[in-house]
């Protein structure tokens, strides 16, 4: 049976991204709109930050042990010294949204149009050597990237659209076929938001505005639901030394709370027999990388 505990304390406005680094032992994720990178202990207070002057969208491990972000002032590296924004990229009114990096090492990440304008979103991918290009538009909140076990299909979620589509993924050059649609959602059920694959190929699914985290088969079957202390669950992903953790962020944004209330914490969910994929990490070339 499936139990949800709070593993870092905080209120973030939107907190989203999470993403585990094995050899450390850390849960990094960002507040959006705070443009705040923390790289958080589970279970303890520890959470250090990096302070972005704008709004970040999402983190990823980088080969060398480090990571990379996508922001609103484009694409870099987390240093020592604080970022490095290697590839600069930005529109007036649009922001990075939720990225992550295929199993051939390349960053993808969908942007999105501050007020949400609908059909203003793309999809954005960043090689090892700093090269950028759109690989679709057409969106409006682009969120929940992941890919399956195999590296063949690419699933994407557009928040807005209340939709999750499953494309075909060619892995040797990163090209997308034509989506169909995974899960589909009615207003009064939520808004499919962050995701991740777990190693059976089933896609778990955090449903913003409905309290909730589910489990889905590529065919778009429910499998499992987890109700969550929180409104707003925004986004999850495996970690813990078994990668059988289940880490989901949340946000505090537009909701009227008092202080003391966990929305905009991390949790941990446990007890739900079945594990994760290793995060693959950016790097050059097209070696593909294990991922579980």
């Amino acid at each position: 049976m499936a139990q949800v505990d709070v593993t870092v304390r905080a209120q973030a406005i939107v907190g989203e991204g999470p993403v585990w680094q094995p050899e450390t032992g850390v849960l990094h994720w960002v507040d959006i709109p705070q443009g705040t990178i923390f790289s958080s202990v589970p279970g303890s207070s520890a959470s250090a930050g990096v302070q972005l002057p704008w709004s970040v969208g999402a983190v990823a491990l980088d080969r060398d042990g480090g990571l990379v972000f996508a922001g609103a002032a484009g694409f870099g590296l987390i240093t020592d010294d604080g970022y490095d924004l290697r590839l600069p990229f930005s529109r007036p009114g649009e922001r990075m949204n939720d990225a992550k990096v295929d199993p051939a090492g390349r960053f993808w990440a969908g942007s999105t149009a501050v007020d949400f304008r609908a059909g203003a979103g793309a999809l954005h991918v960043v090689d090892g050597g700093w090269t950028h290009r759109v690989a679709r538009t057409g969106f409006t909140l682009p969120n929940g990237l992941d890919w399956s076990p195999d590296g063949t299909e690419f699933y994407l979620a557009d928040s807005y659209q209340r939709a999750v589509y499953a494309y075909p993924f060619d892995l040797e050059d990163g090209a997308l076929g034509a989506p169909r649609t995974v899960l589909s959602l009615d207003d009064a059920d939520g808004v499919p938001d962050g995701l991740t694959v777990d190693a059976d190929g089933c896609l778990w699914i955090a449903i913003w505005g409905g309290g909730r985290l589910i489990r889905v088969a590529p065919t778009g079957e429910l499998l499992t639901t987890v109700p969550m202390p929180v409104r707003q669950p925004s986004s999850c992903a495996f970690g813990g030394p078994g990668l059988d953790v289940l880490f989901v962020t949340s946000a505090r944004d537009g909701l009227d709370l008092p202080d003391d209330a966990v929305d905009g914490s991390v949790f941990e969910v446990t007890g739900l027999d079945v594990s994760g994929l290793a995060a693959s990490r950016f790097a050059a070339g097209r070696s593909v990388e294990p991922r579980a």
